[in-house]
């Protein structure tokens, strides 16, 4: 845990702003796997009667300013004829290792990206096929997730994801103030992402979420309410609270966004961080005040709203074993082993894996992986569910695991408890967070980190 000045009670500060922790291990402790272990192997001993399924499109119109996300900038069509082309491929190669020795079944599916309505009208329907006719999986009894932007929620895509069985749509929106979308390097305009809503809303898709991103250059508290008060005039199901990060490679980042010389660093870094404090309380109690309860320190859910699953993961984070990733930035979970192609944020370095995809003919084997043992197992699991606001019950964990979570995290649990981050008025069996733990989720989070991912984490080579 990266530290700072010391508190009044003496305990050293953290920066609350560490890393966002949406999947664990972090991608960036994968390495090349050298055996090459066959697929068929790896889920020959794993359930396969609750799978996720997950379809990766690396393709975007535009790169925001703060994105890192594995995908490039636009595509000739030729190109996504060539990447779908090698994501059945895969489909074909995935569902083969998985075998008929048992039941296949999907409780769960998600188009993410990029922008998977990059894609066209006629090239969503062909990425559903490949969900339904490869894979097996029947889009419309389960909930399907997609992601889209508001220049590509046009009104002929949205009709094919709403036919083929679409529960969620998510359209990251960032702020409804133009200059703070810019700001974002996020060219788009208010009447733009309003249009967008509307076509969402015609398309009677169950389930809509608006990301909104605060912290950003020049946002005060009052443009932060502008962007609330936008979203909720269209009384979405749920929310995302994003805050802003500048990672390296990013557009901000080349900008010079949040890089200062060294003796004002400290001082400026503060200022963000208390800013970006500031603001998630203003988002949470405003919301809270609207009749959404938060399920997460980025997800709030209106009350009223549809639950699309009542035994899955409550945050739409890829954390569940058992999830198969198909695509070039995709994951796939087994219990023993998370592994996928290789990883990139430079655009150059994207391109080239993604020319690499595309001309892959035998998807049998993981390439880029980590294996996790039950020491990572453990740590996973806690992560995956105290950083969820229901917490995590102990009972659960001992039922997984033989042990209980304040044997296997000593230190940790009691450092977040002498921080005030656990809720010490949970009830009895229940590990909880407080508002105030909530808040630092993304100091939390990597807190819990294995010396070992740290190690390799650290060890990455940006590309």
């Amino acid at each position: 845990m990266t530290t700072s000045t010391a508190t009044a009670t003496g305990i050293p500060a953290v920066r609350p702003y560490e890393s966002y922790v949406y999947a664990y291990p972090h991608k960036t402790a994968y390495r090349p796997l050298p055996e090459r272990p066959a697929l068929r192997e790896l889920w020959a001993a794993e359930r396969k009667d609750a799978l996720s399924l997950y379809l990766h499109i690396p393709f975007c119109e535009v790169r925001c300013g703060f994105c890192n996300l594995f995908t490039r900038i636009g595509a000739p069509e030729e190109l996504t004829t060539r990447y779908l082309d090698a994501l059945d491929r895969q489909a074909v190669a995935v569902r083969d290792a998985l075998g008929d020795d048992e039941p296949v079944r999907f409780a769960a599916a998600a188009f993410g990206g990029g922008t998977p309505t990059f894609l066209t009208a006629g090239e969503l329907e062909r990425l559903c096929d490949i969900a339904e006719k490869r894979m097996g999986a029947d889009l419309r009894a389960v909930p399907l997730s997609v992601e889209t932007s508001p220049s590509t929620a046009t009104a002929d895509r949205l009709a094919v994801l709403a036919d083929r069985g679409t529960t969620r749509i998510s359209i990251g929106v960032q702020s409804f103030v133009d200059a703070e979308a810019k700001a974002a390097v996020r060219p788009q305009r208010r009447a733009e992402v309003e249009g967008a809503l509307g076509r969402i809303r015609d398309a009677r898709i169950p389930v809509l979420n608006i990301d909104l991103i605060y912290g950003i250059d020049g946002q005060t508290e009052r443009t932060w309410l502008t962007s609330l008060e936008a979203a909720l005039a269209w009384r979405p199901e749920e929310l995302y609270l994003y805050p802003l990060y500048v990672r390296p490679l990013t557009g901000l980042h080349r900008l010079g966004a949040g890089v200062t010389v060294p003796e004002a660093e400290a001082l400026e870094q503060a200022a963000w961080d208390e800013q970006r404090l500031r603001l998630y309380a203003v988002g949470r109690d405003h919301l809270l005040a609207h009749g959404y309860e938060q399920v997460s320190m980025r997800m709030f859910r209106r009350a009223d709203a549809p639950r699309e699953s009542a035994d899955g993961p409550e945050d739409y984070a890829c954390q569940t074993d058992g999830m198969i990733g198909l695509g070039c930035g995709a994951r796939s979970y087994t219990s023993a082993l998370h592994y996928s192609f290789d990883y990139a944020v430079d655009m150059r370095e994207i391109r080239s894996i993604i020319d690499s995809f595309t001309s892959t003919q035998d998807f049998s084997r993981a390439e880029v992986g980590r294996y996790v043992d039950a020491s990572e197992a453990r740590r996973r699991h806690l992560l995956q569910s105290v950083l969820q606001a229901a917490g995590l019950p102990v009972a659960d964990y001992r039922a997984r695991f033989d042990t209980d979570p304040w044997a296997d995290f000593p230190a940790e649990l009691a450092e977040f408890a002498a921080r005030g981050w656990l809720d010490e008025g949970a009830p009895e069996g229940l590990l909880r967070l407080s508002p105030l733990g909530l808040a630092h989720s993304d100091a939390l989070g990597p807190a819990l980190f294995s010396p070992g991912v740290r190690a390799a984490m650290a060890a990455y080579e940006r590309k």
